[in-house]
């Protein structure tokens, strides 16, 4: 057991995504030997349309877009190392499987590796 809390900012980013992803996040936060902060959640059409624009997604058919998907980084110190989301996607992994909660991790896609990424699965979840 760790001492991790989620801050005002990541409590924020998980405003308006699906309530399953909620509880999936923060049991993970408590399984969880990496720290990590919610750097994205629920996206507007827009803020979509931007990142596919920048190269920074490849789709407009986002999960964030309907509250399905939520974005986090490790911290202290926060990492973009690829290496370092391995223990916190492992969370996230423990904490579906405890919850019965069927996701996708983006951190596990071949053509498009995008560790942050943590999302409902489309075919459980109908979006």
């Amino acid at each position: 057991m760790n001492n991790f809390k989620f801050s005002t900012r990541s409590k924020n980013n998980l405003s308006g995504i699906h309530p399953d992803l909620i509880r999936l996040a923060e049991l993970a936060l408590e399984l969880t030997p990496r720290d990590f902060i919610i750097t994205e959640g629920l996206r507007t059409v827009e803020r979509q349309r931007q990142l596919v624009k920048e190269g920074k997604s490849k789709t407009m058919n986002s999960a964030h877009i309907s509250g399905h998907a939520l974005d986090m980084v490790p911290c202290s110190p926060v990492s973009w190392n690829r290496k370092d989301f391995e223990p916190v996607v492992d969370a996230f992994q423990r904490a579906a499987n405890h919850l019965g909660i069927l996701i996708e991790c983006g951190h596990n896609w071949s053509s498009f590796p995008d560790s942050p990424h943590i999302q409902l699965h489309r075919k459980e979840y109908g979006y």
